[in-house]
């Protein structure tokens, strides 16, 4: 991972964890869907993301290119006085594991409350990879701490 971010037309600028930890603090969010449906089987997709108004949609470029993973989406808000905004999204397993949560625990969150979201992540990702969302002890597990997360 590079600490760089890039501007429009100039040359590559620092981008530390610090700032990306404060940014996520404000706007991030770690969650995860829950689909409890009988008919499927027993899924949870986790969500790591930012979303930001569209003249800071360079800062979510940064963060992809930060992270190397993940993507940029438009978010459009048909609501009187809501502009449009844009999502950074990372939804992979294998990139929210190898990538995500180790910089987030090299580089602790400040808030209280994302802190517990995180945690409460970081302990559902761990029983998906243990397979246990597949038992009915695991999806228990997985909807009490979605319970508890913002």
């Amino acid at each position: 991972m590079e600490d760089t971010i890039p501007q429009k037309g100039s040359s590559l600028v620092p981008l530390s964890p610090d700032y990306i930890v404060g940014l996520v603090d404000g706007e991030g969010s770690f969650t995860f869907r829950l689909d409890l449906n009988p008919k499927r089987r027993n899924r949870m997709e986790p969500r790591f993301y930012l979303k930001l108004r569209a003249e800071d949609k360079i800062l979510l470029d940064a963060l992809q290119q930060f992270f190397d993973c993940g993507a940029v989406y438009i978010q459009r808000d048909r609501r009187p006085h809501h502009s449009m905004c844009y999502r950074y999204e990372v939804g992979k397993q294998k990139d929210l594991r190898e990538k995500i949560i180790p910089f987030f625990r090299k580089f602790p969150l400040k808030s209280p409350s994302k802190q517990r979201d995180f945690r409460a992540f970081c302990e559902a990702i761990d029983i998906v990879f243990a397979g246990e969302h597949f038992t009915n002890e695991g999806i228990e597990k997985l909807a009490a701490l979605k319970e508890h997360m913002h």
